[in-house]
């Protein structure tokens, strides 16, 4: 997860398909500005499909969009996007969406988001947050808890949805569910 900005894009080759195709990708050289979870190094290269239509990503690449990206890294300064990947520019992203991820997401690693897809949801232990966007407003990926909650592990091992710029108070972290 990082946030860049895109400087170049070019074809290139990534290999033979099983028929001896050519694979074309997408290479764009992007400039990383802060690495929030990965490798140990900068991501040099982001690759993506030459089109939507086989899910590939487009980015604009004249320096001046900031994204928000998560994809797959290689580990070799190489990253990986498809449109099922999260991509954002970070001009959309929320003051707690940007707030969280300097200081709240990690807090909820230990965490599982359960996507409720219909109404009624259940959870089935203590260590989820249910996240409703998708069914409370009618098909949102992008909704309030998505904009404005953070799911987060409190001190007796259950996970609670957390909203505010402030960091959690030590009551809201020691809550025991009944």
């Amino acid at each position: 997860v990082i946030r860049a900005k895109a400087v170049s894009a070019k074809e290139v080759d990534s290999g033979n398909d099983i028929y001896g195709n050519p694979i074309k990708r997408i290479q764009y050289e992007i400039k990383q500005i802060k690495m929030f979870k990965g490798p140990d190094q900068d991501i040099e290269f982001i690759y993506t499909a030459p089109s939507t239509a086989v899910c590939g990503r487009l980015l604009d690449t004249g320096g001046k969009k900031e994204y928000l990206i998560a994809g797959k890294s290689e580990g070799n300064g190489k990253m990986h996007i498809t449109l099922c990947d999260l991509v954002s520019t970070w001009d959309s992203l929320t003051p707690t969406q940007k707030k969280s991820l300097n200081q709240r997401y990690q807090m909820g690693c230990e965490c599982k988001i359960s996507r409720c897809l219909s109404i009624p949801c259940l959870i089935s232990s203590s260590d989820e947050c249910l996240w409703t966007d998708w069914a409370m407003e009618k098909n949102n990926v992008d909704g309030r808890q998505a904009k404005h909650y953070a799911c987060i592990k409190r001190s007796d091992g259950s996970c609670a949805w957390y909203r505010g710029m402030a960091p959690p108070k030590q009551e809201f972290l020691d809550i025991e569910d009944p």
